[in-house]
């Protein structure tokens, strides 16, 4: 494992961008959620992924709030910067930018839309890790890009110095295994990108879990990886059953639909969110408000 991979394990949120109800971001209140989560245990910080709204952030607000982010932060955690995109000029772009503002390593999408090859992925992250010199992590989530990196491709993928890690968001821990059971020998970390399964996936070798529940339960993510990453199988188990409801209700519409409408409800940060998302649906608010009361989160 690298050194840089060694300082990023355990909880790493998948940070949201708040908003005023007019779209416009909230520094102040971005300021104030990472304080939070640094003081509620949180390990590390994705800035502007999925969960950030990095699609509807233009370019000069993706690098304002990596920068915000990192200046906040202050080097007490790790900050990974959300740098992918389906064109591979702009995902070196953006790489390039996170490096300039001092982030720890970025986080890379596979190109969405577009749908390449298992060859064309394989060259667009080679390109990328050789334009920049910064430690980068492969991000597969087929159920929201539409391509699916299979294992063989990001087992080839490791041999490069840059490639430090996966987010594995697939949700299939025998799969996941055996990926990180092809690794074995690599120099490349596996990091879980499913909350319902990553106490799981951790428990097979995987090293951290890029969350998004932990936007609303930082420091119950923070002991749950905590123990699963000690080998505690039972009391990681036990931690996760705590928030398991939250893993599922806040994607009952599409991320980070209800995990920003929980958060407002938690009075942590405003309403806004950016269209084409839309504020969370009426019918889902009384169960998610239970699930984050049965989870402690909120009295």
């Amino acid at each position: 494992m690298t050194q840089q991979a060694q300082i990023i394990q355990g909880s790493i949120v998948a940070i949201v961008t708040p908003m005023f109800e007019d779209g416009s971001v909230d520094w102040k209140g971005l300021e104030k959620l990472v304080e939070w989560h640094i003081a509620q245990g949180t390990n590390s910080i994705v800035a502007v992924g999925t969960t950030g709204e990095a699609s509807t952030l233009s370019m000069a607000e993706h690098t304002k709030v990596i920068a915000e982010i990192i200046r906040v932060a202050n080097k007490r955690i790790p900050v990974i910067a959300g740098t992918g995109a389906n064109s591979t000029h702009e995902a070196i772009e953006l790489t390039k930018e996170a490096k300039e503002l001092g982030a720890d390593a970025a986080l890379l999408v596979t190109p969405y839309y577009n749908k390449p090859t298992q060859e064309g992925l394989y060259q667009h992250y080679k390109a990328i890790a050789e334009a920049v010199d910064l430690p980068q992590i492969l991000y597969n989530v087929p159920g929201r890009t539409g391509v699916d990196m299979l294992n063989e491709t990001v087992i080839r993928l490791a041999d490069i110095p840059q490639i430090i890690g996966i987010k594995d968001a697939t949700g299939d821990v025998p799969r996941g295994q055996a990926l990180i059971e092809g690794l074995h020998g690599k120099d490349m970390t596996v990091y879980s990108g499913d909350d319902a399964t990553a106490y799981q996936l951790m428990g097979f070798g995987a090293k951290g879990n890029i969350s998004v529940t932990a936007n609303v339960a930082p420091k119950e993510m923070s002991q749950m990886c905590a123990a699963a990453l000690a080998g505690d199988a039972e009391r990681a188990e036990a931690l996760n059953n705590k928030v398991a409801n939250l893993h599922n209700i806040l994607f009952c519409e599409s991320n980070p639909i209800p995990v920003k409408w929980a958060l407002h409800e938690m009075g942590l940060i405003g309403t806004g969110i950016r269209l084409p998302l839309t504020p969370l649906a009426e019918q889902y608010r009384t169960p998610l408000r239970e699930a984050l009361s049965a989870s402690g989160v909120i009295k």
